[in-house]
């Protein structure tokens, strides 16, 4: 059991080193210290102590933005470490691979989102951190998702893929406005304070937005799997 968990962990500690690029300290870092400047900016600004729904955007930030690099990144990173020549030659167990770097990706955004949800659980207001880690993750799987696709449809390039992404994201954020509380919105928040009738009808669109994220995630990262079957394309 233990040589099982040991060996869990060391391909655990491989593959998170390998998604971001041997600099996650550097990712962590920017993470933490933009989850700190939205927090006193909003407390600068505001004269009452944020509530769960604003501590929902103060979370998502960093966890977008843990992932965007990983993201759009993830295939060029294979191109030049060498990795994707060694990849394509092992028949099958190259999508095992990066299947595992994609869970990866996520498990280690959603424990860093859990630290710092206990910390604003504990320091700024009373909610559920289970349920705000859950809810966080939906939106940030999406997008690395799209970032995977992007990746393997525009060949590794890197910076092709990041403006894009960038685009993606900054297209849904400006269209908030009008998708805002629609089960259309990907930054729909299940914490936004309502009453018991406005409750119901969050609670659908919540429902129906996970569902529409989840599959759109799951169609993305096969899209682009079925994508890397094509080895010129990369090679």
């Amino acid at each position: 059991m233990w040589n099982w968990l040991r060996s869990l962990a060391a391909f655990t500690r491989y593959s998170a080193n390998q998604v971001f690029a041997g600099k996650f300290v550097y990712f962590l870092l920017l993470a933490l210290l933009t989850f700190c400047t939205v927090v006193i900016v909003h407390t600068v600004q505001e004269e009452v102590p944020p509530n769960p729904e604003a501590i929902y955007y103060f979370l998502l930030v960093p966890g977008v933005l843990l992932t965007f690099y990983p993201s759009a990144y993830c295939v060029q990173s294979d191109v030049d470490g060498r990795m994707i020549e060694t990849l394509f030659g092992i028949p099958n167990y190259r999508y095992k691979v990066w299947l595992a770097r994609h869970l990866v990706q996520h498990l280690v955004v959603a424990v860093l989102l859990l630290l710092l949800a206990i910390v604003c659980e504990a320091a700024l207001a009373d909610f559920s951190v289970g349920a705000m880690v859950i809810h966080l993750m939906f939106p940030i799987l999406f997008l690395s998702s799209i970032g995977f696709m992007l990746a393997t449809l525009i060949r590794g390039s890197g910076n092709g893929v990041a403006t894009i992404l960038l685009i993606i994201i900054m297209v849904f954020w400006m269209t908030k406005s009008a998708a805002g509380g629609t089960r259309w919105d990907l930054y729909l928040n299940p914490f936004e304070q309502a009453d018991s009738y406005e409750n119901i009808a969050l609670d659908a669109a919540v429902l129906y937005n996970r569902i529409y994220l989840l599959v759109g995630a799951v169609a993305a990262t096969l899209l682009g799997l079925l994508r890397l079957q094509k080895r010129e394309k990369f090679v």
